[in-house]
């Protein structure tokens, strides 16, 4: 083989592996927006979700100035049907709290925080209990839950 057409081979080799890098750094990128974006409760991202996300974007060798750009960037939507899922999971937990008609001076507190730890809004989260404990019998639907916490102002 001419040494042309090594060079050809060696300069493909090096681009085919530039481009593999760029693809994997854009969706290692995407992929900590998304981490971000899920962790950003009322457009604010607590400390430990910022140390949690940092660590992250270390194992996937972000420069910490790279990790704090991406902080400013516009976040992608997070898709509803997963929106959906966390929503239908705490419903589910606080049914499960208000199950025996009891609830102690305490739960309100933890169900809030577990709200807010798994980024949902505090003024539904409110709305939705008040909501279970006039009605503790009946179940709320897939669509009346998603209309609580979307249109939060609403209530």
């Amino acid at each position: 083989m001419s040494v042309f057409l090594w060079g050809i081979i060696i300069k493909n080799d090096n681009l085919a592996k530039i481009i593999y890098d760029m693809e994997a750094y854009e969706e290692k990128k995407e992929l900590l927006l998304e981490m971000i974006a899920f962790a950003t409760v009322d457009g604010q991202l607590s400390k430990k979700g910022y140390d949690f996300l940092f660590l992250i974007a270390n194992e996937l060798n972000f420069e910490k100035g790279g990790f704090i750009d991406l902080l400013s960037q516009e976040l992608p939507k997070l898709p509803e049907n997963m929106k959906l899922n966390r929503i239908k999971q705490f419903y589910k937990l606080v049914v499960f709290f208000q199950n025996d008609g009891v609830l102690y001076k305490q739960d309100p507190d933890l169900i809030v925080h577990i709200a807010i730890s798994m980024g949902l809004d505090t003024d539904a989260v409110k709305y939705l209990m008040k909501k279970v404990k006039n009605a503790p019998n009946s179940s709320i639907s897939d669509d009346v839950l998603w209309d609580i916490f979307n249109e939060v102002s609403d209530y």
